[in-house]
C-alpha cells in the first residue's frame, strides 16, 4: 500500500489542477457556479476569508474548507501542498519536466538543506500583522491560490483563446463551425508584472530547489508546517533498517531529509510520498506516530510560536472585521446618511453646477478670472474623482473590497461581458492587481450576478437578481461641452438608448436636436452609457465611483391604459 501513495497523490492532484485551470481559462461562461464553489472549497486562504466575511455579514456559514484543511494537516501532515494546492501541483509539473529535460548533462538530484526559519516565520508574522494595516496586500503577493489564478487568467488564458481562434479558423476553412473566434481584450500591460515575476521565480526555484517557495516564502505552507510537525501520520525512518543509501534524499523535493542524522523535518515535508516509494528496504514509511513515541524522527513544534501566531492573527483580523461590520451599504437613504455620502452628493452637485455654467449667479462681482479659476478647480476635482476605480456590485465599498480581495482574478475570468479588468496601481499599492470595472472595454449587465457567485473570498458578496437592480456602484456624469451634439451639432443618443434605468434621457436642445439629461438617483453605475458613447476617450459621459455603494431609486414603470371595447372594433 505504501508504494501506491504517490500514485494516489498524482491522480488527485492532476484532476484538481485540470479543474482549477479550466475555471480560469473558460471563456464561454458555460461552467456552472456550483463548480466554482466545489473546486475552491478547500483553497485555504479564500475559504478562511469567506468564512470571516460570512460571520461579519450574517451569511450562511458554508465556508468550512479552511477548517477541513487544518484537520487533514493534523491527521496526515501537509498533504494540502501536494494534493490540493494548484500552485504546488504546478511546481511539481515544472520540476518533473526539468528533470526529464534532455538539456541536462547529468541526472538532477535533490539534497538536504537546512530550514530557513529566519525567513519563513518572520514572513508569516508580518503577513498576519499587516492584515490590520494594509488588508490583504501581502496576502495578494504571497498567497499561492492568488498567484495561480493570476498566472492562469493573465498569462495562460490569452494563449488559450489564441489557440481556440487559430483552431476555429482552420476548422472554418474545412467547412466546420464547431468553434468560434473570441476577441482577446487587451489590458494594461503593467498588470502582467506581478504574474510574470512570480512565474519566473517559480520556474527558477522549482527546477533547482524543489519546493523552496512553499517552505520559505508561502505563509500558508509555514502555517500548515507548524501543524504538520505534530501530525498523527508522518513519514518516519527506522534507523535499524536504514542503510543510508541516500535515495530518499535525492527524491525529496522539500529537501527536508537529513540522512546523516536519519531525521525528517516534518514541518517542511509536503507529503509527496516520493521518499516512501523509492525506499527499497522499507526503512522510510508513512506511519502512525502516537504522542510520546515519535522520538528522534519528529521535529518539535514550539508552542510559544504557535501562541504568538494565533494572537497576531486575532489582532490583525479584528480591526478589519470591525470596520467592515460598520458598513451598511444596502440600507435605504435616510436622514441619517453618513458624512461621506453627503460629501459625494455635494461634490457631484458642485461639479454639475460648475460644468453646466449655472454658477454665474454666485459671481456677484462678475470677476471672470475668479470664475475661470473656480471652473479649473472643479475640473481638476472631477478628474481626480475619475481616477477612483469603480469596484464590482456586491463589494459594498472601496474599503471592504481592497481589504478583502486577494486579486485571484477568478471574477475577471468568469465575467461574461469582460467589464472586470485587472488593475496595476489604480487602487493604490494596497489594492495592486485587484479588478475594477472598465467601462471603456464593456459594461455590466443589469441582470448578471456571476462575479458575486464565483468570488471565493467574500470580497464580492452574492446578490440576488432583484438586489442587483438597485445597487448603485457609481453615478453618471455628463459634460455637455464634450458631447457630439454640442461640438458637431450632430444627432446622437447612444447613451440614452443603452441606459437600462432611464438615468440618461434625451431632452430638446436646438431645433430637431436632443441632448442627454441625467438623473443620478436612478443610475446604477453599470457603464452602458460610457461604453456606448462614440466620443474618443469617453469624455462626454462617464461613471464616477461610489466609495460606498448606495441604493438607487427604482425607475417608475409606465402604465399603459387600455380602453375597454364594448363592441367589435371592425
Amino acid at each position: 500500500m505504501q508504494k501506491y501513495l504517490k500514485l494516489l497523490r498524482v491522480f488527485f492532484s492532476i484532476i484538481l489542477l485540470a479543474g482549477m485551470s479550466f475555471l480560469f481559462l473558460d471563456f464561454t461562461s458555460s461552467t456552472g457556479t456550483a463548480w466554482y464553489r466545489r473546486l475552491t472549497y478547500l483553497s485555504f486562504v479564500p475559504s478562511l476569508d469567506l468564512f470571516i466575511q460570512s460571520l461579519i455579514h450574517g451569511l450562511a456559514l458554508t465556508a468550512w474548507g479552511w477548517l477541513a484543511v487544518l484537520i487533514l494537516t493534523l491527521l496526515f501532515g501537509r498533504i494540502y501542498c501536494s494534493f490540493l494546492c494548484p500552485l504546488g501541483v504546478l511546481q511539481d509539473i515544472i520540476s518533473f519536466l526539468s528533470r526529464k529535460s534532455t538539456l541536462r548533462k547529468r541526472p538532477f538530484r535533490y539534497k538536504y538543506s537546512k530550514p530557513l526559519n529566519w525567513v519563513r516565520y518572520p514572513i508569516l508574522i508580518i503577513t498576519l500583522v499587516s492584515l490590520a494595516v494594509t488588508g490583504t496586500l501581502l496576502v495578494n503577493l504571497l498567497d499561492p491560490y492568488s498567484h495561480f489564478g493570476r498566472i492562469m487568467a493573465d498569462l495562460f488564458r490569452p494563449v488559450y483563446i489564441y489557440g481556440n481562434n487559430l483552431l476555429a479558423a482552420l476548422l472554418e476553412k474545412a467547412g466546420s463551425y464547431l468553434l468560434y473566434p473570441v476577441d482577446i481584450i487587451a489590458g494594461n500591460p503593467l498588470t502582467l508584472i506581478v504574474p510574470v515575476i512570480v512565474l519566473i521565480l517559480l520556474l527558477s526555484l522549482a527546477t533547482t530547489q524543489g519546493r523552496m517557495y512553499c517552505n520559505s516564502v508561502c505563509p500558508v505552507g509555514t502555517t500548515l508546517g507548524l501543524i504538520s510537525g505534530i501530525a498523527l501520520f508522518r513519514p518516519t525512518i527506522d534507523k535499524t533498517a536504514c542503510t543510508k543509501c541516500g535515495q530518499c534524499v535525492q527524491k525529496c523535493k522539500a529537501q527536508c531529509i537529513n540522512i546523516k542524522a536519519q531525521k525528517i523535518d516534518n514541518t517542511r515535508c509536503v507529503g509527496c510520498f516520493n521518499c516512501v516509494r523509492i525506499c527499497d528496504t522499507g526503512a522510510l514509511r508513512y506511519r502512525l506516530t502516537l504522542p510520546g513515541k515519535s522520538d528522534a524522527q519528529n521535529i518539535e513544534s514550539d508552542p510559544e510560536d504557535m501562541e504568538t501566531v494565533s494572537k497576531v492573527a486575532a489582532s490583525g483580523l479584528g480591526p478589519m472585521a470591525e470596520s467592515i461590520l460598520k458598513e451598511e451599504p444596502e440600507a435605504p437613504r435616510t436622514q441619517d446618511t453618513d458624512r461621506s455620502k453627503r460629501r459625494f452628493i455635494a461634490e457631484s452637485v458642485t461639479a454639475l453646477v460648475a460644468l453646466s455654467g449655472l454658477e454665474a449667479w454666485a459671481d456677484e462681482d462678475g470677476d471672470e478670472e475668479n470664475k475661470a479659476s473656480r471652473e479649473d478647480a472643479a475640473m481638476k476635482k472631477l478628474k481626480a474623482e475619475r481616477r477612483v476605480p469603480v469596484c464590482p456590485p456586491g463589494s459594498l465599498s472601496l474599503r471592504h473590497f481592497t481589504y478583502t480581495c486577494t486579486a485571484c482574478h477568478l471574477c475577471v475570468s468568469a465575467c461574461p461581458t469582460g467589464v472586470l479588468r485587472p488593475t496595476f496601481l489604480e487602487y493604490g499599492l494596497i489594492g495592486i492587481g485587484q479588478p475594477r470595472m472598465d467601462y471603456n472595454t464593456s459594461f455590466c449587465n443589469q441582470n448578471c450576478t456571476r462575479c458575486g457567485e464565483v468570488c471565493p473570498t467574500g470580497a464580492i458578496l452574492p446578490l440576488t437578481a432583484e438586489q442587483k437592480t438597485t445597487v448603485q456602484i457609481g453615478r453618471v456624469n455628463f459634460i455637455a461641452a464634450n458631447c457630439t451634439v454640442t461640438k458637431q451639432e450632430t444627432a446622437c443618443g447612444s447613451c440614452a438608448e443603452h441606459c437600462p434605468t432611464k438615468a440618461v434621457r434625451m431632452v430638446p436642445y436646438k431645433g430637431f436636436l436632443t441632448i442627454p439629461s441625467t438623473d443620478t438617483s436612478l443610475c446604477l453605475g453599470c457603464g452602458a452609457c460610457q461604453f456606448a458613447c462614440p466620443v474618443p476617450e469617453k469624455n462626454a459621459i462617464f461613471v464616477l465611483s461610489n466609495r460606498e455603494h448606495l441604493t438607487a431609486v427604482p425607475p417608475e414603470e409606465e402604465v399603459i391604459e387600455y380602453e375597454e371595447q364594448t363592441e367589435f372594433p371592425f
